[in-house]
């Protein structure tokens, strides 16, 4: 069996390091190829020392350089770029065989594309790729037969409870009747709506089940995650918002559920641990260890499941209408949330301001069709402006 070359895009992450741990503990199957960050140069110097990428890219230049400098007395055979294109360049470069796209936001869209363009084996854990351009996302997978598997727990969930043929982009058949999306709920699921306008950064950081980084994080508190994730699913498997009915689950131990016509209600199950679907996807279709401890459902105890309460956490609604809507209101979405939440983590405006902005901004901002990633980043940026002008007059 050859070892196969792996590009992780997001590698200081918690899903690029994930990512690292499983294959590091398959040295004979996977090898880190090309490892990414934006700036954090002091982390992938330990990555570099432990794993020996190939490729190093670094965003920020500077950060690029000092990585640079601190690896030449070390005399690994590393290479370090820096810059937006590299990341495309890495993405889809022709000795790279597995692409971890794990960029948090619309900062991955473009080398996401780049690998999905080239045909690789491309492992999405970047939602807004999805949220942003779907359909051409989505056409670009088709047009070069790159093969598309999902990271975030839940899809991934969605995707072992279907048929093992399914090929993700493809309607997932008139045998299933609807797709059970789960959601923790996040950190605020049971506090009144009026104590939410006093909730602090650290508190909204603080998952109860997960360990993210903070803006996804925020997003899990605010319901966004979810929304988001309901929008991928719509394009991952071709269904419509209807077709899905998300589910608080405040164990995060079902990850969701596929319900077909004859009553079977297939679910996936597992300890809340990134390494599962990260494995899942680097192996599929086989399977292979990832470090996961195993479920103990005694010491589990029950599973509860809950409504999701659309007045205290508008997100999720917003996200359907912008779905709804079509064309770039997804993308439109996905940058005012971005924006909100950056200010929100700032301490510039309240956590319930966040619906509020994301509201105006599509209230704003019109819908245009999705025909080219120039017109979806226009949108993106249209939306931050909007977002913005917004923040600073309240």
């Amino acid at each position: 069996m050859s070892i196969k070359n792996v590009c992780i895009l997001g590698a200081t992450g918690s899903i690029g390091l994930n990512t690292l741990d499983v294959i590091a503990q398959h040295p004979d199957r996977y090898q880190a190829f090309a490892l990414t960050a934006y700036n954090n140069y002091e982390d992938m110097l330990e990555l570099c020392e432990k794993h020996q990428p190939r490729f190093v890219v670094m965003v920020d230049e500077r950060a690029a350089d000092l990585l640079d400098a601190l690896l030449r007395p070390k005399k690994l055979a590393i290479t370090v770029l820096s810059g937006a294109k590299a990341l495309e360049d890495m993405a889809s470069h022709d000795e790279v065989e597995i692409v971890m796209a794990a960029i948090v936001g619309a900062a991955g869209l473009k080398p996401n594309l780049a690998a999905a363009a080239k045909g690789k084996k491309v492992l999405l854990a970047n939602k807004e790729s999805l949220v942003m351009s779907g359909q051409l996302f989505m056409s670009c997978v088709n047009d070069s037969g790159a093969e598309l598997l999902p990271i975030d727990s839940e899809h991934n969930a969605i995707f072992q409870c279907l048929p093992q043929n399914y090929t993700c982009g493809e309607f997932i058949g008139n045998s299933v009747n609807r797709i059970l999306l789960t959601a923790s709920g996040g950190p605020f699921r049971t506090w009144p709506i009026e104590a939410l306008r006093k909730v602090t950064p650290s508190q909204a950081c603080a998952h109860p089940n997960w360990e993210m980084g903070q803006k996804i994080s925020v997003d899990s508190a605010s319901l966004m995650n979810k929304g988001l994730e309901l929008i991928e699913a719509c394009w991952l498997f071709s269904v419509t918002p209807s077709k899905i009915d998300v589910h608080i689950h405040p164990e995060s131990i079902i990850h969701s559920m596929v319900e077909y016509i004859d009553g079977s209600v297939i679910s996936q199950m597992g300890n809340p641990d990134m390494r599962t679907p990260i494995a899942y996807g680097l192996a599929w279709p086989e399977r292979i260890t990832a470090g996961v401890s195993a479920l103990d459902l005694f010491q589990v105890g029950q599973l509860n499941f809950e409504r999701p309460d659309v007045t205290r956490f508008p997100c999720l609604q917003l996200a359907k209408d912008a779905f709804n809507a079509g064309g770039t209101a997804c993308a439109s979405l996905n940058a005012a949330n971005e924006v909100s939440v950056a200010s929100f983590l700032k301490g510039n405006i309240p956590f319930t301001a966040i619906p509020d902005i994301i509201t105006r901004v599509l209230e704003t901002v019109p819908v245009n069709n999705v025909d080219s990633i120039e017109r979806v980043l226009k949108a993106d940026l249209d939306a931050r402006r909007v977002a913005e002008e917004i923040i600073v007059s309240l």
